[in-house]
């Protein structure tokens, strides 16, 4: 039986005690230190001779060597090919996080165009996440922002509806898009379903880069009406043709030699790496996106590159050509894992010269100054978080500072706000909302919504990472109020043991003044700081950050509250059924007041769910 307190054992004797139980074959490795926590996930064509690689006692980098030394225990799972076990391994990655691989922290869906089916006006719209709607996906594209601008282009050339169906069918006149010359406004027969037809494939034509087709066509068109004096129709062609003109002329970047591609470029300063990715779908630029993956002091390029790859193409469709600042270390192995996963060939090209060497150092450019501002911001922020621990006589300076704000309109629809700030500026992908829940509340108690969001979230930490291990844990609390905020909120960490934490109300002055801010700590009189200090300035863009967050939340709610209507309440009364009865009935209200027969009547109301609709309103009653 091991002793407890001997200390277990780690680095090259224990990597060298695998060997005799690995054989040639191909798989995934992975690398925990004492504690069971994944260091390192590898993959391995022979899985026996990558692992001897370790087990030497010299020539490694100084990342290599200090994951070398941590290591305690090894697991290893064997696949079929190489292939499988550089899918295995991404996936792995990404789940495990582990401290010593490359990591792609961002990894957020792209938003796409989607052009619908089975309707005689079909809708254009922004579309995320499954494609599980019917109609034809153009994408992706870089950013919402992207989609948008290409959408409201889309419309002044086009004249496509956007609006949902039940708002279409729901029309009696024309919207203010056909007034703005938008919208051919179909709603109400302003134009035929055969033409509108026509518009809609010219539409899908310009998504799949064909764009000059259709403005030499539009060019004829125009002559054509100026010659049968149709000169109203003219004028329409001819802003229609200007338009698509400002359209191509926006894009920018539009390769004639590169039809579906993404162009990756790689920078690397100071231990950080930034990857510049740009869209080109159908010869147009569909926007770029900056990443900036965890990365080591002492990690090659081609290393960083296809972790990224990898990592990227994990749950995303990859287009045929990907176009490459430099080589990766295992390309063909990638190009067979992405072909497989597209099911048609992909190509990895790293050019020399030409287009595609412009465009890749279009995007390179764009990834050194992207990376060049994250360094001077980063720079700024660590002095920043110096001057917070200085201020507050921390220990150290803070790399987790979490803000608290709620929002509320006299008690109603009342939402808690968690916004976080580390070195790196604003961590919003672990922002989060808590819906005050307490039926107990006063309306309109700060100190009671305070103290639920407190109790949820230091409750379900508590569960989570009570060892306080994986990063989850705030190093500083700042808390919009005073003093008995700040007490309330002590009375909250003394209940779950976690007195150990900062806390720091803000509150304003006695002149409610930005810049006259007062600072409330547990069992410490009220300070100040300086007017022009940049921790104060940092503390109130902070406390702006969380309000701004609250209310948009509270909003967002409040919105949804507006919108609410009895039939929610219903058991099998979902979206569609709701809308096809707001459509026959007019209102909620027309609904709760119709006979049986007539509820029977609605399309998709089957009779056991007219029973249940028509008992819920006079039980109620």
């Amino acid at each position: 039986m091991t002793n407890p307190s001997t200390p277990m054992k780690t680095g090259f004797d224990v990597i060298q005690s695998y060997l005799k139980t690995l054989d040639g074959s191909p798989g995934v490795y992975r690398m925990l230190d004492s504690e069971s926590r994944v260091l390192y996930v590898g993959k391995a064509r022979n899985l026996r001779a990558r692992v001897s690689n370790y087990a030497r006692p010299s020539g490694h980098s100084g990342r290599i060597a200090r994951m070398i030394s941590n290591t305690a225990s090894m697991m290893f799972l064997t696949t079929k090919t190489e292939t499988e076990a550089l899918l295995l391994e991404q996936n792995l990655i990404k789940q495990l996080k582990p401290k010593f691989n490359v990591l792609l922290r961002d990894d957020k869906s792209f938003p796409n165009i989607l052009v619908t089916t089975g309707h005689d006006y079909p809708q254009i719209k922004k579309h995320r996440g499954a494609k599980k709607e019917q109609g034809n996906y153009y994408g992706p594209f870089a950013s919402a922002g992207a989609v948008n601008r290409t959408l409201n282009q889309l419309q002044r050339v086009f004249l496509l509806r956007d609006c949902s169906d039940a708002m279409f069918e729901s029309r009696t006149r024309p919207c203010l898009q056909h007034q703005i010359k938008r919208c051919s406004a179909p709603c109400v027969g302003k134009i035929s379903p055969e033409d509108y037809g026509k518009t809609v494939q010219d539409a899908q034509k310009f998504l799949n880069g064909k764009s000059t087709d259709i403005q030499s066509r539009l060019a004829s068109d125009m002559a054509l009406a100026s010659e049968n004096m149709e000169f109203e129709r003219a004028a329409a062609l001819r802003d229609r043709i200007k338009a698509l003109t400002q359209v191509q002329t926006a894009q920018g970047i539009n390769p004639q030699t590169v039809s579906e591609a993404d162009i990756i470029a790689l920078h690397m300063d100071q231990g950080q790496a930034c990857v510049q990715v740009f869209f080109i779908r159908a010869n147009q630029n569909w926007g770029n996106h900056d990443y900036y993956p965890r990365v080591g002091p002492d990690v090659d390029a081609a290393e960083v590159l296809e972790a990224f790859i990898g990592q990227f193409y994990d749950t995303r469709e990859p287009p045929r050509q990907l176009i490459l600042s430099n080589e990766i270390e295992s390309p063909d192995l990638m190009t067979e894992a992405l072909s497989g996963k597209l099911g048609r060939k992909v190509e990895l090209i790293v050019p020399q010269r030409g287009e595609k060497a412009e465009l890749v150092e279009s995007a390179l450019r764009n990834a050194r100054e992207s990376l060049a501002r994250k360094l001077a911001e980063t720079a700024s922020q660590s002095n920043l978080l110096k001057g917070i621990a200085q201020a507050f006589g921390l220990e150290a300076p803070p790399q987790r500072i979490e803000v608290y704000d709620n929002s509320h309109i006299q008690g109603t629809n009342a939402v808690g706000a968690m916004i976080v700030a580390g070195p790196e500026g604003m961590m919003k992908n672990q922002y989060r909302k808590f819906n005050i829940r307490g039926d107990d509340l006063t309306p309109g108690d700060d100190f009671g919504m305070m103290k639920e969001v407190l109790m949820r979230r230091f409750k379900r930490l508590l569960k989570e990472d009570p060892d306080r291990k994986l990063g989850m844990w705030p190093d500083l609390l700042l808390i919009d109020g005073g003093a008995g905020q700040v007490s309330a909120v002590a009375s909250i960490m003394k209940e779950y043991g976690v007195e150990d934490i900062p806390m720091v109300g803000v509150a304003k002055g006695v002149d409610r003044d930005a810049g006259k801010e007062e600072f409330y700590r547990v069992n410490q009189r009220p300070m100040a700081l300086r007017h022009n200090d940049p921790v104060l300035y940092f503390i109130q863009r902070l406390r702006d950050e969380a309000h701004r967050f609250a209310i948009g939340t509270h909003r967002a709610k409040r919105a949804k509250a507006i919108g609410a209507t009895p039939l929610d309440d219903i058991a099998g009364v979902g979206a569609a059924r709701k809308r096809a009865l707001l459509a026959h009935f007019g209102s909620a209200k027309a609904v709760s007041r119709a006979n049986l027969s007539d509820l029977k009547a609605v399309q998709g109301v089957s009779g056991a769910l007219a029973e249940r609709i028509y008992a819920f309103f006079h039980e109620r009653s």
